[in-house]
């Protein structure tokens, strides 16, 4: 985290503050965001970073210190990060969570001249959690909101494309033991972590919560389809059997489910997961793929 303390403002490393600081898209306490404004008199890309924290910590800070946030600056793109509230909070569940991360989305195109964006060149873009909401807004048919009252809620959630680092496959976590082979018994904790997830206080009466609609919502993995916004994935994590509740939420067996789903829908997908030799041939990374998908026409 970097901030200037003697004016308080967010830093990236080179020591630009952040152009608008702690902006509010809603009522929670933490929905907020900064932005760093690229140099230009023309409305500019922007890539909007969501952080992790499995929903229940994390910091928009974690990005102040990104080296990518600053070659995005010098490439003409700007950069938001952005917090949101934790699935531990009402409403309850990950629903909860990646629903603030798509208002922050509308809120800043709906304020697209006030923080000089570009509203048809927009991504997201993040690690864990973060990645998973931005895959979420990726795959998801446009959820706008034509005749809402909330003018904001109006405004397009398509996405220039996505980017997802250490992501998870899909939030419909019933799901995991058959994309990623590893079946076993599930614990009371882990019953009681997916029913956290779905939203539920209790895992008391779990083949009912298996059942419920909220599967369909959080399975982003089967909302991916042609029209799908192009995205970009990097698991770094160890293959085999995994030893540890973050090896299994980062496995790169959920990259490996998103690039066989993108290869039959036939979308656009530049992934990497090297320890189960997984390289693209492309070799581009992150900031290029999305100025490759940014570029004017």
């Amino acid at each position: 985290m970097s901030l200037d303390l003697k004016e308080n403002r967010p830093i990236n490393n080179r020591g630009d503050s952040a152009t608008f600081i702690n902006e509010k898209y809603g009522e929670h306490e933490r929905n907020n965001f900064d932005i760093w404004q690229a140099k230009s008199d023309v409305p500019t890309p922007l890539v909007i970073y969501i952080h992790g924290g499995g929903f229940v910590g994390g910091d928009k800070s974690k990005y102040y210190d990104s080296k990518d946030l600053v070659r995005f600056l010098d490439a003409g793109v700007s950069v938001a990060v952005i917090n949101y509230r934790f699935m531990n909070e009402t409403p309850y569940g990950i629903m909860a969570s990646m629903n603030d991360s798509k208002r922050c989305l509308q809120y800043i195109r709906y304020n697209s001249k006030k923080y000089n964006i570009d509203k048809n060149r927009i991504a997201c873009s993040g690690g864990s959690a973060g990645a998973g909401t931005s895959l979420w807004l990726a795959f998801n048919n446009n959820m706008a909101e034509p005749e809402n009252d909330d003018h904001v809620l109006r405004e397009s959630t398509r996405l220039t494309c996505a980017g997802a680092f250490a992501t998870q496959s899909t939030y419909d976590i019933c799901r995991w033991s058959e994309l990623l082979g590893f079946p076993k018994k599930q614990t009371e904790r882990e019953k009681f972590e997916i029913a956290r997830a779905f939203g539920f206080k209790s895992a008391e009466n779990i083949d009912l919560i298996k059942e419920t609609k909220i599967r369909v919502e959080l399975d982003f993995l089967n909302q991916m389809n042609k029209n799908s916004s192009p995205f970009f994935v990097f698991n770094k994590q160890p293959g085999g059997f995994p030893l540890s509740e973050d090896q299994l939420n980062h496995h790169p067996l959920h990259a490996k489910a998103l690039k066989e789903k993108a290869e039959e829908v036939g979308v656009e997908a530049v992934i990497y997961a090297p320890e189960i030799g997984i390289v693209d041939d492309s070799g581009i990374n992150f900031v290029e793929f999305f100025l490759k998908q940014s570029a004017p026409i």
